[in-house]
């Protein structure tokens, strides 16, 4: 059995998680950070007080199995409620499955081992919205809500809070092919400084960027920000406050030991500073990843410019996920320890993409194997070619094992 761990975000490992599915003897780990909060994800956290489950979500979707189920089961993963649904349209439709009725016909039919769960989830939703939105002070807002993320509430509320447990309950409801863990459950929320001293308040700000100008520092923080209340400091001063509430998060246990058993770690391509870099930033994990000597490290650069990183080049990428690995460690890590390997494409088929350039000059001073290859998929030009990555993985698996019986011999 190959382990295999992929850091990665919500989409960013939509192509290479399958491919990695499909190989035989593979157990697949994904690692994904939930601090999302954005549309029904945000309304989720805000009401509930977790984590956010939409890019736990996502990749848990990848994994759903391949038999007579898939097909209703990525229906429930993937539906939402309308965008002008009323709250007591919405409260109903949820009410009729919890009493035995059929969720939305867009769904399906599920199958009764996993409806009668979902039942007791949606029940315990439902008990605990009124006492939340007495709190709250207002109604919540069911337009665009994932009914997946309703049942991560509920999931969550009937698992005692535990959001690692509550992943797992999910995992095993639907008999996934792998397994998705958070990075931590240390419930945070994101925010950003740019470079020109803007400050992002939410995570759906930075995804949403859209400016040339990088982003200098990301910040965890216990509680959402009052974009109105730190408006009340000077500019210099908004970065400082938010720095000095910046809390670290514990590497959650499930991820820690995925770490420490992997034969390969891979790093995913992805949006980098909502998706990937705060999970570098957990605590622990540059220390543990290092640890296991014995893992395959590869880094898959991506192909397009995305929002956050408009003008990155292939070395800007590996620098920026060290730095973040490196954050708040007590000890210097080698990049050697780190990452091994760096995969960068090659191609530039699609004419109107904004493709990464590569800047192999600036890999002189960086102790990592680069390998330039054709990586783009033909099927969707602009997206990787998951099946080209798991092959130029699995090479250098075997060139590592080959070179180990050498040594032994």
């Amino acid at each position: 059995m190959l382990n295999v761990v992929v850091l990665n975000g919500g989409r960013g490992a939509a192509t290479l998680l399958p491919s990695l599915l499909d190989l035989p003897g593979v157990r697949l780990t994904s690692i994904v950070n939930a601090y999302d909060d954005g549309k029904s994800t945000g309304e989720i956290r805000r009401f509930f007080g977790m984590l956010g489950p939409s890019d736990l979500r996502k990749v848990q979707a990848l994994m759903l199995p391949q038999d007579g189920t898939q097909a209703a089961a990525r229906a429930l993963f993937d539906h939402r409620f309308a965008d002008d649904i009323g709250h007591a349209e919405a409260w109903a439709t949820l009410a009729r499955f919890r009493d035995g009725g059929d969720l939305p016909a867009a769904i399906g039919v599920l199958p009764l081992r996993i409806a009668n769960v979902l039942r007791g989830w949606i029940d315990r939703f439902l008990d605990a919205l009124p006492l939340a939105e007495t709190v709250i002070g207002r109604r919540f807002a069911f337009g665009d809500c994932a009914i997946m993320n309703i049942l991560y509430a509920g999931a969550f509320l009937a698992c005692a809070r535990d959001m690692e447990e509550t992943v797992s309950a999910v995992d095993r409801l639907f008999r996934l092919r792998g397994v998705v863990l958070p990075n931590s459950c240390d419930d945070r929320w994101l925010a950003a400084e740019r470079e020109d001293g803007t400050i992002l308040s939410t995570e759906a700000e930075i995804v949403e960027l859209r400016s040339n100008d990088r982003l200098a520092r990301l910040f965890l923080l216990e509680r959402p920000v009052d974009a109105e209340a730190l408006a009340r400091l000077d500019s210099a001063d908004r970065a400082r406050f938010l720095a000095q509430r910046h809390t670290p998060v514990r590497l959650s246990a499930g991820a820690r030991l995925a770490i420490e058993q992997a034969d390969a770690i891979i790093y995913s391509a992805g949006t980098q500073h909502s998706s990937l870099y705060p999970t570098y930033m957990s605590r622990g994990i540059a220390a543990d990843i290092a640890a296991n000597s014995g893992a395959l490290k590869v880094f898959v650069t991506n192909i397009g410019a995305d929002y956050e990183t408009p003008r990155y080049r292939t070395s800007d990428f590996v620098q920026g996920a060290l730095r973040f690995l490196r954050l708040g460690v007590e000890r210097f890590i080698a990049t050697e320890d780190l990452i091994h390997v760096a995969l960068i494409n090659s191609s530039r088929i699609k004419p109107d993409e904004t493709y990464v350039d590569d800047d192999a000059e600036n890999f002189a001073d960086l102790p990592v194997m680069r390998i330039v290859a054709d990586l783009e998929s033909r099927a969707a030009p602009g997206k990787h070619d998951g099946a080209a990555i798991v092959r130029l993985i699995m090479e250098q698996l075997d060139r590592r094992e080959e070179a180990r019986r050498h040594a032994r011999a």
